[in-house]
């Protein structure tokens, strides 16, 4: 059998030695292939050969805006929040666009071909709302983009919001999203998880919650999530993200949480760089990080998946792209240091996430979409401790991406070949 490309020789992330036969947009065959015939072959001899990186909670209409109109003098969520507002009133569709659209090279640069992005429908005028729609269409070719309505100023504390995230997702924003902890009480904040899981339900949508992201205990909304999701029957579909606040509740608590939230089939996405950035700052010593309880969750059965949330813009002040960087960080602070538990935090930014996204077509197998990166690593540990160069990102059959030195040489279609590195004049971040 002739392919269009063979990745020859690589190590697969279970152990297995295997060729990569590639035929149009789909995996023809994995195995030993021989000397069969191909009109590319990628040598991938003694490295790690793993499906696309997933990254499934991001912001991509504030990537890229670091010091955009001022810098997070405090460091704070709360502070994030305003600032993306003084940004939000001043940004342009154009900006908006463009910086998505540079962060989607560096993301491609790494081996990111899936992203879940919230987009903010505060703004009634929803600029950022149509910007990603119109990103989400260019990058069609190479990367699977979901947006989720996301309300950053709280489904009811923002004047219209139901209206406007009713009208972003008439517009084809793909996941129904909330903020309940940031509404103005407890009792609205739980009545909008009840408004939000019913929406997602009459549409057909997944939902997709900004969930406790507090460093209050007494910030429960992913109970009423999970509560929700049993009614309408959106197990699979539904997601808390951050879960910070459960870092700070006793365990007898906790104990009742966790298996209600695993019998509902709700996932969860700490965002390891960011929660223990953000939280703690009003703490003085011993002071909290944040993490939710990844290993505790994984141990009763719940999909847990890293989120990467920021690079560069009012929450944080760093990033690249890198997946492998989310989950080195994820496994410091949630300890998960023996070799399983490594392993696991690499699926945990490819399979899991890609579960968490009910991506069609993903994987390693024939008849999975041509989708893949090869790493210069020889398997998923060594690849987390080096946080490995990728030498090769393939996108749907299509080389997209080539890493022979410091840069990434990007061939996306219908653009011109381009050298992206992941920094910029001044540390701003400009690809």
């Amino acid at each position: 059998m002739a392919f269009d490309i063979l990745v020859k020789g690589g190590t697969l992330p279970d152990g297995t030695a295997a060729d990569i036969g590639i035929v149009g947009e789909t995996i023809a065959a994995v195995g030993r292939l021989g000397e069969a015939e191909a009109g590319r072959v990628v040598d991938a001899t003694g490295d790690l050969v793993a499906p696309p990186f997933v990254d499934p909670h991001f912001h991509m209409d504030a990537t890229l805006s670091y010091g955009l109109p001022r810098i997070n003098a405090s460091g704070t969520l709360l502070e994030g929040i305003a600032l993306w507002g003084e940004l939000r009133a001043i940004a342009t569709f154009e900006e908006i666009r463009d910086r998505a659209l540079a962060y989607c090279d560096w993301a491609v640069s790494m081996g990111l071909l899936a992203i879940r992005s919230h987009v903010d429908t505060s703004d009634p005028r929803l600029i950022g709302v149509d910007a990603l729609l119109e990103v989400r269409r260019l990058v069609a070719p190479y990367i699977d983009l979901q947006l989720v309505a996301f309300p950053q100023d709280g489904l009811y504390r923002a004047p219209g919001g139901i209206d406007s995230l009713t009208r972003a997702l008439d517009k084809g924003v793909d996941v129904v999203g909330g903020i309940p902890h940031f509404e103005r009480t407890m009792e609205e904040g739980a009545a909008s998880v009840r408004a939000l899981a019913r929406l997602a339900a009459e549409r057909g949508l997944m939902l997709d919650l900004h969930c406790d992201e507090t460093d209050d205990p007494l910030s429960r909304h992913v109970e009423t999530l999970a509560a929700e999701t049993l009614r309408h029957g959106l197990g699979g579909r539904s997601v808390g993200s951050h879960l910070t606040s459960m870092h700070s509740m006793d365990n007898y608590y906790v104990s009742k949480l966790l298996p209600l939230i695993a019998e509902a089939g709700v996932a969860a996405i700490p965002n390891p760089l960011i929660n223990i950035t953000l939280q703690g700052r009003h703490d003085t010593y011993p002071k909290r990080r944040g993490l939710t309880r990844v290993k505790e969750m994984r141990a009763h059965g719940i999909t847990v998946g890293w989120g990467q949330d920021c690079v560069l813009d009012p929450w944080y002040s760093l990033g690249t792209a890198d997946m492998l960087d989310v989950a080195f960080m994820g496994l410091h602070v949630a300890q998960m240091t023996s070799p399983d538990d490594m392993r696991a935090c690499f699926a945990m930014v490819t399979e899991e996430n890609a579960r968490i996204l009910n991506l069609e077509g993903y994987g390693l197998r024939p008849g999975a979409r041509a989708s893949l990166v090869v790493l210069d690593a020889a398997d998923p540990v060594e690849a987390l401790r080096r946080r490995a160069p990728r030498r090769v990102a393939i996108a749907r059959g299509r080389v997209v991406a080539e890493s022979p030195g410091a840069g990434s040489r990007l061939a996306l279609p219908g653009r011109p070949a381009t050298v992206t590195r992941r920094r910029g004049p001044g540390g701003v971040g400009n690809p």
